[in-house]
């Protein structure tokens, strides 16, 4: 029997690390990129879509909270280390993406810069929860 009330449990989680050197913009930017490779590639992520009382339609959002944490620049390739020894898949946004302006540009800036070189300012990842625990021990909550 489905019960309402229950609270609703999650076997994952959906997280995304920021740099804690990024300016508010920036934060807001990276996340927003960052989370898109995830509902992407995710879609049973994503719930149903939204609608008021007066029958306005709007867009579905992903079906669990975001943790947004933040790092140092050198515990991101920690974590970006930690994520992809634990086969995690990860979305990335590296400094060299605040200089472009399209998708192109954006993954030849990646392409172009060998893993453990990349300037990384933001991880998004989800997957089992005490996985992605585990990715992120070290890291702060973002305030």
């Amino acid at each position: 029997m489905n019960n309402d009330d229950e609270p609703i449990r999650f076997d994952t989680k959906l997280a995304v690390l920021l740099r804690d050197d990024l300016a508010s913009w920036q934060r807001l930017n990276v996340t927003a990129f960052l989370v898109s490779g995830i509902a992407a590639t995710t879609p049973e992520l994503v719930g149903e879509a939204y609608e008021d009382a007066d029958g306005t339609q709007y867009l579905p959002m992903f079906r669990q909270p975001v943790l947004v944490f933040e790092g140092s620049k050198e515990f991101m390739s920690v974590a970006h280390g930690r994520a992809l020894g634990r086969q995690i898949p990860v979305s990335v946004f590296t400094a060299d993406l605040f200089a472009t302006g399209n998708d192109r540009d954006n993954r030849a800036a990646v392409k172009a810069v060998a893993r453990d070189q990349l300037d990384l300012v933001g991880l998004a990842l989800h997957g089992p929860k005490n996985a992605v625990d585990k990715v992120l021990k070290g890291a702060q909550m973002h305030p």
